[in-house]
């Protein structure tokens, strides 16, 4: 199928490619511009298959709240500068408004966006964790963006019963800088428990603990790595004579969810 130079020409300026290359593969594509991208991807051939190998550990965590329902989108880019542009944010808005709205498979929808940002910004940009969680009737959901040069770097959502939207919101606070990994101490794997225990056997053998007390230090190291990594069993994060459970009193917190740039 012929095909004119400007389409090759265009070609070229979404993607990157040499112009030798975006000839083969409208041919290879009978001159359908989008095959043809797609073709230049696969072949690693396009400016945005080139990056694939590069480190983004920047990005932007977007979050919104709407009634009952909240949704959180981490997008990923190489440097704080692209992070920062308001391009890309701009797209981190439109994918949570997406899931929030669609759910999380509902991302897909943007896929040709997301590429055509790649060519503009000139960075390895990808979707990392979303998150969609839509509470039950009579539940709140409580969210927290800490915000680092006008963007949001760590999102919390946390659905809770019987609790108040301050309640929730200071709880979900308190998620993004205690970084729990459990809600309960019920939750937390006896592998994990186990290798934990191990672990603090070890090291307390090696401070040279009396043999017939190590047993009992070791317990209570492992009631403090509860503590560390169990939501209601932390600390509170603004008053730590009293831990979460404490503070929430009857109301119960059902489940949190993290996402983090870094």
């Amino acid at each position: 199928m012929a095909f004119s130079a400007k389409e090759v020409q265009v070609l070229r300026q979404a993607t990157g490619a040499g112009m030798m290359d975006c000839k083969k593969a409208l041919e290879e594509a009978n001159g359908d511009l989008e095959a043809a991208k797609l073709w230049l991807r696969e072949k690693g051939l396009s400016a945005s298959a080139k990056r694939d190998d590069r480190d983004n550990a920047q990005g932007v965590v977007a979050l919104l709240v709407k009634g009952n329902v909240g949704a959180m989108v981490k997008l990923k880019c190489e440097t704080d500068f692209v992070a920062s542009s308001d391009g890309f944010k701009a797209e981190a808005d439109a994918l949570v408004a997406l899931v929030l709205e669609k759910g999380e498979a509902s991302i897909s929808e943007r896929a040709t966006k997301l590429e055509d940002l790649k060519i503009l910004l000139k960075e390895k940009i990808e979707i990392g964790d979303v998150v969609r969680l839509e509470g039950v009737a009579g539940c709140t959901i409580g969210s927290y963006s800490h915000l680092q040069g006008g963007r949001g770097i760590n999102g919390v959502l946390v659905e809770m019963n019987g609790a108040s939207e301050e309640l929730a919101h200071d709880v979900a606070v308190h998620i993004a800088f205690a970084r729990p990994k459990y809600l309960t101490k019920a939750d937390v794997p006896e592998s994990v428990i186990a290798a934990e225990r191990a672990t603090l056997e070890v090291v307390t053998r090696n401070e040279g603990k009396p043999e017939q007390a190590i047993a009992k230090i070791v317990d209570g190291r492992v009631t403090g790595f509860f503590k560390d990594v169990c939501l209601l069993e932390q600390p509170y994060a603004k008053d730590d004579k009293q831990s979460v459970a404490s503070v929430i009193g009857a109301a119960k917190i059902i489940r949190f969810a993290q996402v983090e740039i870094g």
